[in-house]
């Protein structure tokens, strides 16, 4: 879920990512892991972002992970192979404070072999950083702060004076997409009552990024269901055709279960 949230941000508001990140609003588009391999590494947290002259490949990781340095270093070959020219900053951006060191590595090395990438702790930031940019209004409840209750108070007053130039119908889609996207990141740090207090629950379920979450959640319930009914179809064939003397060989063919899982049904039966 953070990572659809992280991913989010980044495709909706790349002007105020670049602007963090990059020092300047660069104007960048999206680019897709499959230009660069047909088997992406971890393509859920992965987010890869171009300009003309340079491509921002940045990570959002909830928790520690021990394969980041090879993913970067994997991620940096695979530009210079399609992109040989583009300049590439690679940035891994931690959200929940740990103590775990594997948050301070910022490189691989292997025997001749060395790159090195940045790294970003977002309990170390400064809160200030995030609160002007609507953008990155999300991530101020997990920078440098000791009461992020306050910090998130702070943050649902800035969506309230978020004022654009455009239609009043975007402008109120995108206050309900940052508190959106600032209630769930909250869940980081803060306890589901203390969040809805101060974010209404009504905001958050208008917004689109709540009803990507809603619909992914139903689709991926929905599959589940239907692969639950479907090995319980398959377990009522299996001891059917058990129970009127078929062998295990044939059986395996009509369900295509194995033997193995056969077997265990086979003793189920003699049991009971």
């Amino acid at each position: 879920m953070y990572d659809n949230i992280c991913k989010f941000i980044a495709e909706n508001f790349k002007d105020d990512l670049a602007t963090w990140l990059l020092g300047s609003p660069i104007k960048l588009t999206e680019l897709s892991p499959t230009e660069l391999s047909s088997e992406p590494i971890r393509a859920d947290s992965l987010i890869l972002l171009q300009s003309d002259d340079l491509v921002l490949h940045t990570e959002f990781q909830t928790d520690p992970d021990e394969d980041i340095p090879f993913r970067m270093l994997d991620y940096r070959v695979r530009v210079y192979r399609r992109f040989p020219n583009k300049e590439m900053r690679q940035i891994v951006i931690y959200l929940r404070k740990t103590s775990s060191e594997l948050v301070r590595e910022n490189s691989f090395r292997l025997n001749n072999t060395y790159h090195q990438f940045e790294v970003i702790r977002l309990w170390e930031q400064p809160t200030d950083r995030f609160m002007s940019i609507p953008g990155l209004l999300p991530f101020a409840v997990l920078s440098q702060t000791n009461d992020p209750t306050m910090v998130l108070t702070q943050v649902a007053k800035a969506v309230e004076a978020i004022s654009v130039g455009v239609a009043r119908r975007r402008h109120r889609q995108l206050q309900r997409n940052i508190a959106a996207a600032s209630g769930i990141l909250a869940g980081l740090v803060l306890k589901k009552d203390v969040i809805k207090k101060i974010f209404r629950s009504e905001i958050m379920r208008e917004s689109v990024i709540y009803q990507e979450i809603l619909e992914e959640g139903e689709a991926k319930g929905k599959a589940e269901g239907e692969a639950k009914g479907k090995a319980e179809t398959t377990r009522k064939l299996t001891l059917n055709l058990l129970r009127v003397g078929m062998n295990l060989e044939q059986i395996a063919q009509v369900t295509e279960l194995s033997i193995e899982q056969i077997q265990v049904l086979q003793e189920e039966i003699q049991k009971s």
